[in-house]
């Protein structure tokens, strides 16, 4: 394998922030990959207005790499395709993000598939690292960043990550081929944790800092992070989302983001209703990801969403005993008549039959 190098573009894309959606798995009412539907929910991504588009991680499910479904390959290719093709007929640059996990030799096999088709970025989970040592952790993932430009990803210990103190996030940071962050930890401690180090150790600049705090979208996004750090007050934003709930409902994310980007860029404080509408969110959230029951039903919450739409056939995935939760799809029926102005029906509505076009 050869170290990759990353267009200046692409970098400039990632700090800049953007929407990027964490794909979910299309499945067919046989459990079968269901190509047609996976292609479309790509479309309708970037139609939407999405910067880039992960694959590979929590929401395609961690099972796509398991011998016995051999999906990983497949489902990496698939969506690769439909974002080149459509880059290609648009004229426009999409960030390609491919999850990684595992052992560091597993890791390192899932890095040259995603170099085979062309991702431009990685992005680490360290599930399944829970006790093993700080320094076994940094070298793995020292390994890794030497092989492909890498995002940093601390994954709640609620969803299986490992707990990730400041010590590790400042040694990790100084890795030169880190190039953004996804702060998963719904927690803000641990998420000023990350700031932190970032800020502590001069690359805010360089490193991009994306919410995967689906449970406090808004507040991070419109949240000037400020540290003391050589003797001089610095500031951080977090400039994007890398998440599951913008799987879905993703136009008005797009223009969310737009939004706070526009008044950020003017140094103007977030109005009071953004407020509102981050309450909104979160309770939106809730439903969907099925909060009541741990999460338990996050994925398929996020796939009934995209179900009634038309976009998936169905709301299974790999694992048949991951299903909607007792009480769930009356709660998203509650926020979907609560909060129209969240979700992108219409949008959706006006694009499916084009983007279901095999």
């Amino acid at each position: 394998m050869m170290p990759a190098t990353i267009p200046l573009r692409i970098v400039r894309q990632v700090r800049k922030g953007m929407v990027i959606p964490a794909a979910p798995l299309a499945l067919d009412a046989q459990r079968r990959f269901d190509i047609r539907r996976q292609r479309a929910l790509i479309r309708y991504y970037l139609d939407a207005g999405a910067g880039g588009v992960a694959v590979g991680m929590h929401f395609t499910e961690f099972a796509i790499r398991r011998p016995e479904i051999g999906l990983f390959d497949p489902v990496l290719r698939a969506c690769a395709e439909a974002i080149d093709d459509y880059a290609a007929l648009h004229g426009r640059t999409i960030v390609k993000i491919a999850g990684l996990n595992g052992t560091t030799p597993e890791a390192l096999s899932q890095i040259e598939t995603a170099q085979r088709f062309g991702y431009h970025f990685a992005i680490v989970s360290l599930a399944g690292w829970q006790g093993r040592s700080e320094e076994a952790m940094i070298a793995h993932v020292k390994q890794l960043s030497a092989q492909m430009p890498l995002f940093g990803f601390y994954l709640s210990p609620r969803f299986g990550g490992a707990r990730l103190p400041y010590s590790f996030w400042r040694r990790l940071v100084e890795l030169e081929n880190i190039h953004g962050i996804k702060i998963a930890t719904f927690d803000r401690y641990d998420t000023l944790d990350v700031v932190r180090a970032v800020i502590e150790a001069g690359r805010q600049e360089e490193i991009a800092l994306y919410t995967g705090n689906d449970d406090s979208i808004v507040h991070d996004l419109i949240t000037p992070f400020e540290f003391e750090a050589g003797g001089e007050k610095r500031r951080a934003r977090i400039v994007g989302g890398l998440l599951g709930q913008w799987a879905c409902w993703t136009r008005q994310a797009v223009l969310l983001l737009e939004r706070i980007h526009a008044f950020a860029a003017k140094g103007e404080a977030a109005p009071p209703e953004l407020l509102t509408l981050a309450a909104r969110i979160t309770d939106a959230n809730a439903a969907i990801f099925d909060a009541a029951h741990g999460f338990a039903g996050s994925i398929p919450g996020v796939k009934e969403v995209l179900r009634r739409q038309g976009l998936l056939e169905t709301t299974l995935t790999l694992n048949p005993d991951e299903t909607l939760s007792p009480g769930q799809k009356e709660e998203i029926d509650r926020v979907q008549a609560a909060y129209p102005e969240l979700n992108d029906d219409d949008f959706v509505r006006r694009n499916l039959g084009r983007w279901l076009e095999s």
